[in-house]
């Protein structure tokens, strides 16, 4: 086995997995996984560039994660940057600083290396060999992957919950008119997956990160955030279409009320649950299985 550190470092939360992982067979045994909401695309949609204070919250988590890193005696790291770090101008000022940090250059890779990681992470627990459709909702951007072992077709399109609430919410709660814009802009981003990727293809759904978790963790009905319970859940797109509706009317301090949404997700976890649904609906989808396992474990998976 060979003790791995994975950290996946995306729009809205930077995440750090340790893990012990057989290179031949790819099993995996998770030491210490976590998350932190740094919200680093903060204003990337509008001005381009990587603020200030995201930059130094990312790189105080960065802190943290060297500390876990250095204690469990991880060998190799590897530090992959996705949707917010592609797309701002000062990406070199995120790249010193984490080198400064932890000793290694992130990764800013692309839209389809991203799909592959999420797709490898998130199908390699689950049983069976149907073709699947993996559906990986970020805080940029949003990966479309379709295969059953392998990836057969792959596209990034930039809605994510991050960038779709600061380009349209105005309101608490949000508004029709600003759910609609929402809603569109998903439908026209399905029409550019759809171009390269059979998005309807697939016999399985399944839906990855944050915001797919929480509408998960609402539709069970938990007293709080419980992974296991989450992890490999269905939740059916009635479901889906009934959490969307009770996000849509609620106020920004009802959502924080709720034990199962992260303080960092409460104003972006309508956005997010749009997404899903335009999602579920375009495909024809009966239900979404849902994976807690994701982009994280591919890159922890690729190290060893």
């Amino acid at each position: 086995m060979t003790r791995v550190a994975g950290i996946d470092c995306g729009t809205n939360s930077i995440r750090l997995l340790v893990a012990d992982v057989h290179p031949e067979t790819g099993a995996l045994v998770e030491l210490d996984r976590r998350m932190t909401i740094v919200r680093l695309g903060q204003g990337v949609d509008k001005t381009g560039r990587l603020a200030p204070e995201a930059l130094e919250r990312t790189f105080a988590a960065c802190r943290e994660y060297a500390e876990v890193i250095r204690e469990l005696g991880a060998e190799r790291i590897r530090f992959v940057a996705t949707s917010a770090s592609r797309d701002a101008e000062n990406r070199q000022d995120f790249v010193d600083g984490v080198v400064a940090i932890l000793g290694v250059e992130p990764e800013v890779i692309s839209g389809d290396q991203e799909a592959a990681f999420s797709f490898t992470g998130a199908t390699g627990s689950l049983p069976g060999d149907d073709r699947r459709l993996v559906v990986d909702i970020g805080g940029g951007s949003t990966e479309f992957v379709v295969g059953t072992r392998e990836v057969e077709a792959a596209r990034s399109v930039d809605i994510g919950c991050v960038r779709l609430t600061e380009r349209h919410v105005r309101h608490d709660p949000v508004t029709t008119e600003e759910a609609e814009a929402i809603r569109a802009d998903v439908r026209a981003a399905l029409d550019l997956a759809a171009a390269t990727v059979p998005i309807d293809s697939a016999a399985t759904l399944v839906g990855l990160a944050g915001s797919v978790t929480t509408v998960a963790a609402l539709a069970l009905g938990l007293p709080e955030y419980d992974s296991a319970k989450i992890h490999h859940s269905r939740i059916s797109a009635e479901q889906v279409a009934g959490i969307t509706a009770r996000l849509l009317a609620s106020t920004h301090e009802e959502r924080a009320a709720i034990a199962t949404i992260h303080p960092g997700r409460v104003d972006v976890i309508v956005a997010g649950a749009l997404v899903l649904q335009e999602i579920v609906e375009r495909v024809g989808a009966a239900e979404v299985v849902v994976s807690e396992h994701d982009i994280l474990d591919g890159i922890a998976l690729s190290v060893a």
